[in-house]
């Protein structure tokens, strides 16, 4: 029987911050997965996101995703930057607190590459070690200097050849800049939300996470 995610809230910056966590037997590590950009509809209920939450539960990790503040039933407002990092630095503090013995994997799609990037640099500024960052169609436009990258974790970015939404040239360009290693990962005759894709996104992940 497929044990189904718990809602529950967690204390963020602006008050509770609504959650959907998995908990596995056995796990190898922890996930936890950044929604797209607020303002345009997204929330953790993205089919990308609900995606790279099945995907790391087939992996055997245990996952949390969570709404920013003023998506769904999160308190506060939008803040489309610092304040969607901060939300998730609460939201992860919330699960090492929980598995502390776990290494933990940052996700995030679109605007929520942005936040998990961010947050992945925060953390390692902090001292914690990250297993790996995913990066998913990502809003690299907003990588600036007052977000300072991961330095030290394995980085791979995904990004579909067709997106219209960030565009893919960017992200190469992105890329090319990067001075420490990385993986790029380019999924051919895709669009931004991977319509018809979402299987072809897994097949990418599933092993790179099960490593």
């Amino acid at each position: 029987m497929l044990v189904r995610e718990t809602p529950l809230f967690i204390d963020g910056p602006c008050g509770q911050l609504e959650a959907l966590y998995l908990d596995v037997a056995e796990a190898r590590g922890a996930v936890l997965i950044c929604h797209p950009n607020p303002v345009q509809g997204g929330t953790m209920l993205n089919k990308v996101v609900s995606t790279l939450q099945r995907t790391a539960r087939d992996a055997g990790y245990v996952t949390l995703r969570f709404n920013y503040r003023g998506v769904g039933q999160s308190a506060g407002s939008h803040d489309m930057g610092a304040g969607e990092v901060a939300d998730a630095e609460a939201a992860a503090a919330w699960l090492r607190e929980k598995h502390p013995q776990l290494p933990l994997v940052l996700m995030g799609f679109s605007f929520g590459g942005f936040v998990a990037t961010s947050l992945a640099g925060r953390l390692e500024a902090a001292g914690v070690e990250l297993r790996q960052l995913f990066m998913i169609a990502p809003a690299v436009m907003r990588l600036t200097a007052e977000f300072p990258l991961p330095q030290h974790c394995p980085i791979t970015v995904v990004q579909p050849d067709a997106d219209e939404v960030v565009a893919p040239q960017l992200v190469y360009d992105w890329s090319d800049s990067l001075s420490r290693p990385h993986e790029l990962l380019k999924v051919a005759e895709c669009g931004h939300f991977f319509h018809g894709k979402l299987t072809d996104l897994k097949d990418l992940l599933l092993p790179r996470l099960s490593n």
